[in-house]
């Protein structure tokens, strides 16, 4: 058996034990009352302290790394990366703005951005935390750009380093389109809608004025609210916030000279400030995830399995049907 035999067994293998688990764990996460999950509405996220404090003026350090996508068994889904994990991220956002003694959030974001969708909800959760009298304060990593971008947007300050990748201020959508390719090899679809524009986007056909004159009008739309988001968030005028968000990437040197950053500084830089906003001796504390990585039982699997192996296992877990407007850097 050789060496690529070998690695599609063990691929095949693990997929199937991914699905079993996968199923296992929604039926029983649907049997579990609320009371006993572990993000219950009556039950905060377990927390990690940072830094020794005040239990009374504590300070919120949340992680926000990788696309900003969701998944519908991203809480039960055992191929789950244990990167970012949106069901989770709004449920740690919704124990900050309940909890009475926090007073500030660090919002960490390293993040190239995700979907519209996801990017609104945070974007939302965020807002209303500053509603409710607290201060939040953006430190970029090495990118925040696009979806990254809108989540820091209502920031009271933003932090970045030099090297920083920000902006990319739009949104995308694109599909592909390999009819030339079927053609080709003789590969023919029979399609059956119920109007004119319900196999929008296929990759069989090509596009028509008509069909590509409503998804502009879809990419606009988010676009205008993108915008919208930042002339709120940053005090800017419309104008100077169109002028910026054709698309471009900028460092953070740059996004401070144009308005999209307020201060040059790494994480750490950013926590003492807050810390010094908050005043006092506030306590420090960031939430842990609860969802391990499937592979992390399974550490054997890497060593064998070349990675496009892998990626494909995870992409049939993970697979997003039909294309999706994005506020994304690519």
């Amino acid at each position: 058996m050789n060496k690529r035999i070998a690695a599609s067994l063990i691929a095949a293998a693990v997929l199937v034990i991914g699905i079993f688990f996968s199923i296992v764990g929604t039926f029983f996460g649907s049997q579990m009352d609320d009371s006993t999950s572990v993000f219950a509405s009556n039950q905060a996220p377990e927390e990690k302290i940072v830094e020794n404090g005040s239990q009374s003026n504590r300070i919120a350090r949340v992680n926000i790394e990788g696309p900003i996508v969701s998944s519908p068994t991203s809480g039960s889904n055992p191929f789950n990366s244990g990167g970012y994990q949106h069901e989770l991220m709004i449920k740690k956002l919704e124990a900050i703005k309940e909890d009475s003694s926090i007073k500030a959030v660090l919002l960490y974001v390293n993040s190239p951005g995700g979907g519209v969708y996801e990017s609104a909800q945070i974007h939302e959760q965020l807002k209303e935390i500053k509603e409710t009298g607290k201060t939040i304060y953006v430190s970029m990593g090495g990118t925040a750009a696009s979806g990254g971008y809108y989540i820091s947007a209502p920031a009271d300050r933003i932090f970045a380093s030099k090297e920083t990748l920000t902006g990319s201020l739009g949104v995308i959508i694109q599909s592909i389109n390999y009819q030339e390719l079927a053609n080709e090899y003789g590969v023919k679809w029979n399609t059956f809608t119920s109007g004119e524009f319900k196999d929008i986007l296929s990759p069989t056909k090509p596009m028509s004025d008509a069909e590509r004159e409503i998804i502009q009008g879809l990419v606009d739309e988010s676009y205008q609210q993108f915008v919208n988001i930042i002339v709120e968030g940053r005090d800017m005028s419309e104008s100077e916030v169109r002028e910026l968000a054709d698309g471009r990437i900028y460092s953070g040197s740059q996004a401070v000279d144009n308005g999209l950053v307020d201060e040059i500084g790494f994480t750490d830089d950013a926590l003492e400030a807050l810390k010094e906003q908050v005043g006092g001796n506030p306590q420090v504390f960031e939430y842990r995830n609860s969802v391990g990585d499937f592979f992390s039982y399974l550490p054997f699997a890497k060593s064998f399995m070349p990675n496009s192996d892998i990626q494909l296992v995870e992409e049939l877990i993970h697979k997003r049907q039909g294309p999706t407007l994005m506020y994304m850097y690519e």
